[in-house]
């Protein structure tokens, strides 16, 4: 079956967009097994990453190490088909040096953000019970400025538990697919 032939088969999400694009953002979605392997092996990867992180500094976050752990895993299971599909998407067509780094900066930024993302949610929710009723102004003010700060202490602090183990990680997952997805399409 040809790519045209897939993306004409493709669900409806891509029926606003062209033949063209539709082919790129079908060529673009991550294999199921790529998905169904690499995600779990991404989540461990970045659970590993924080645990080592903490253990080399000799942080007593024992009694938080589960919680910490699940959030990283969490995100690092989240983060890898969305990042996946959009640095296929960034990269299609383009040289080995260009696909390195958009799977770089797509899987740092994913990563990342989705980590911080679920850090923000679960802060929104211990902090929710002091805030405004739901849908005021007031409780607008509250969730945003609530969101942002968490967003900001993960950005500080927790970044800093992806390396030195997830740099490694990251940089060898964005060169097996540039390398990878560079020769499955010659």
């Amino acid at each position: 079956m040809t790519s045209d032939e897939h993306a004409a088969k493709s669900p409806v999400l891509f029926s606003a967009v062209g033949p063209a694009k539709r082919s790129r953002l079908v060529r673009s979605l991550p294999k199921r097994r790529e998905t169904l392997i690499g995600a779990p092996a991404w989540a461990l990867a970045m659970a590993i990453s924080a645990w080592l992180a903490l253990w080399l500094r000799g942080n007593e976050a024992d009694f938080h190490l589960r919680d910490i752990l699940l959030l990283y895993a969490i995100g690092g299971l989240l983060s890898w088909p969305l990042s996946l599909f959009a640095a296929r998407y960034a990269a299609h067509g383009r040289a080995v040096e260009t696909r390195f780094a958009a799977f770089l900066l797509c899987l740092i930024a994913g990563t990342a953000g989705t980590t911080a993302c679920l850090f923000a949610f679960d802060y929104r929710i211990f902090y929710a019970q002091w805030h405004a009723a739901a849908g005021t102004r007031t409780w607008l003010f509250q969730f945003l400025f609530t969101s942002l700060a968490a967003l900001y202490q993960f950005l500080v602090l927790g970044v800093r538990l992806y390396l030195p183990l997830g740099l490694a990680a990251l940089v060898v997952a964005s060169l097996w697919f540039a390398r990878s997805d560079m020769r499955q399409r010659r």
